[in-house]
């Protein structure tokens, strides 16, 4: 299906620091929101204006981080209203899902049953829910190549933990409210985890070494333990 014009956002510029400037579309994590910035991410980065550093989406802005001695912040300040122009026709540009297995076992998910208690489910159901749904790539932070994804289905958005635990195995699949997300590296986290992928999400000697990006469309899919054990290491 093709994705059809979508009206221009109103934007707001706020500026942060002096080598800052965030453009900001909204208040509240929406997809229609999301879509335009990273839109207008992609559009700035593409943009060539000199003195751009980094550009960096989240939920609803975009933050530009600049040098300026190379560029002046009025002439930034014109370059992001009009790559945001350029971009709107864009937003909500079709993707290909990139589909990722989890193996929803008890040894893996280490809150499976606790999210089922939430919801009121088995935890087979709770796996059926949790691969029901597509997910949106909102933004990536926290640590390096870990995506905040949502939609989760309300029945099993369970709240990330009060405490969170010190060590989370690399590949856990959590779940915190509706968000969901796939911890790339052994880290500390509080999220509800209900399985574990055995696919790598960061390569570090690759060329492109994050497998997901803002704006990414992803589907989980659930794998038996067996298929888990036998997925290739490298």
């Amino acid at each position: 299906m093709t994705s059809q014009p979508q009206p221009r956002r109103p934007l707001r510029i706020v500026d942060a620091g002096d080598s800052a400037i965030v453009a900001e579309f909204g208040d509240r994590i929406d997809l229609d929101v999301n879509a335009h910035v990273v839109a207008l991410a992609a559009a700035l980065a593409d943009c060539g204006v000199p003195g751009i550093r980094d550009v960096v989406p989240t939920y609803k802005s975009v933050a530009v981080h600049f040098d300026p001695l190379t560029t002046p912040y009025d002439t930034l300040v014109e370059s992001i209203r009009a790559a945001s122009d350029r971009s709107g026709a864009q937003a909500n540009a079709d993707r290909a899902p990139i589909r990722i297995p989890v193996c929803y076992d008890n040894v893996f998910g280490m809150d499976l049953p606790a999210v089922a208690r939430f919801a009121g489910v088995s935890e087979r159901e709770v796996a059926r829910l949790h691969t029901g749904q597509v997910y949106r790539v909102f933004m990536l932070g926290f640590a390096p190549g870990f995506a905040y994804m949502g939609s989760v289905d309300d029945r099993i958005a369970a709240p990330r933990h009060g405490s969170p635990r010190r060590r989370v195995p690399a590949g856990s699949v959590g779940i915190a409210d509706r968000q969901t997300g796939v911890y790339p590296s052994e880290l500390p986290g509080g999220w509800q985890i209900v399985g574990r992928t055995p696919m790598r999400l960061v390569r570090p000697n690759a060329s492109d070494p994050f497998l997901l990006k803002a704006g990414d469309v992803v589907e989980f899919y659930a794998m038996t333990r067996d298929d888990f054990e036998r997925w290739p290491s490298a």
